[in-house]
């Protein structure tokens, strides 16, 4: 059952795209200032610090940035704790790990599959037709029907939490996230983007957001390709939420978007979603920037 997904992915949308790791937390007994309480259970900030070591990068260093996200989902999960003990739940299979205890918990609890009608089916077929590559309503009944099931179970989810979450005496300290939080990474100015297009020598731009994990991965990459290339080109990231109107001028659809431009300022090459160091110095290499 892919539970789990949307048990703490949903707290922290950051990490749509990875969320398995977020299943490895563990909201243990270490000592330190409360964060928050839930229901008299205090997270503190050693537990948090140590929770947060465990999540992989770029989402780490994420999550230090915005602590509120990460403390979210340990709140959520300690509130799943507290309900399993409290319907005195045990486990079949002898785990004693919280994870593999809550993911058995919500198992037994979501059993029952949600039911999706023919008629379900077919309007989603009729909806989305021109995607399903000329196959019959037949033929792809059954992957709508898992697909529509999976959104249906979601839904459940989301109510359960949200139930468990309203009732929950839940108090957070805004303070001690600010303590712990860190300065997220620059990006670069307008100005300093209007001025790279006028000064002779090609550039590299990414647009993207701190929010996206792929514009993260790629952050590390640009360092060192700006390091490589320095005084033979310059490259820049340009916030598309800070500066819409330059997302809006460059039709930015996706992020991040990667743009080369020669030593003219004429826009040479364009790349969606992350892309390897490799593939970007291809296109560096085709327009001549080697």
């Amino acid at each position: 059952m892919k539970y789990k997904t949307f048990l703490f992915g949903g707290a922290a949308l950051l990490v749509l795209a990875g969320g398995l790791f977020l299943y490895l937390l563990a909201v243990g007994k270490g000592q330190g200032d409360a964060l928050a309480t839930v229901n008299g259970e205090k997270i503190t900030a050693d537990q948090f610090a140590k929770a947060v070591e465990k999540v992989q990068e770029p989402a780490r260093t994420m999550f230090k940035e915005d602590p509120a996200q990460f403390l979210d989902i340990m709140i959520i999960k300690s509130l799943v704790l507290q309900e399993l003990k409290a319907q005195n739940f045990t486990s079949e299979k002898g785990t004693k790990d919280e994870d593999e205890l809550i993911e058995e918990f919500l198992e037994k609890k979501f059993a029952d599959p949600p039911a999706v009608s023919e008629e379900e089916v077919k309007a989603f077929y009729e909806t989305h037709k021109e995607r399903m590559e000329g196959k019959t309503l037949e033929q792809i009944a059954p992957m709508i029907q898992q697909v529509l099931g999976q959104g249906k179970l979601e839904e459940e989810y989301a109510r359960y939490l949200a139930g468990i979450r309203e009732k929950a005496d839940v108090k957070i300290n805004q303070e001690g996230l600010q303590s712990v939080s860190t300065k997220p990474p620059d990006f670069n100015t307008k100005e300093e983007f209007s001025a790279a297009l006028k000064n002779g020598k090609p550039l590299l731009v990414d647009f993207g957001s701190n929010s996206c994990i792929p514009c993260r991965q790629l952050r590390p990459i640009l360092q060192e390709i700006s390091r490589e290339k320095a005084g033979r080109m310059d490259v820049l990231v340009i916030d598309v939420y800070r500066y819409k109107d330059l997302a809006q001028e460059y039709k930015i659809q996706v992020i991040p978007t990667i743009i080369i431009f020669d030593a003219a300022g004429k826009e040479v090459f364009r790349g969606q979603g992350f892309m390897p160091k490799e593939a970007i110095m291809d296109q560096l290499k085709k327009v001549e920037i080697g």
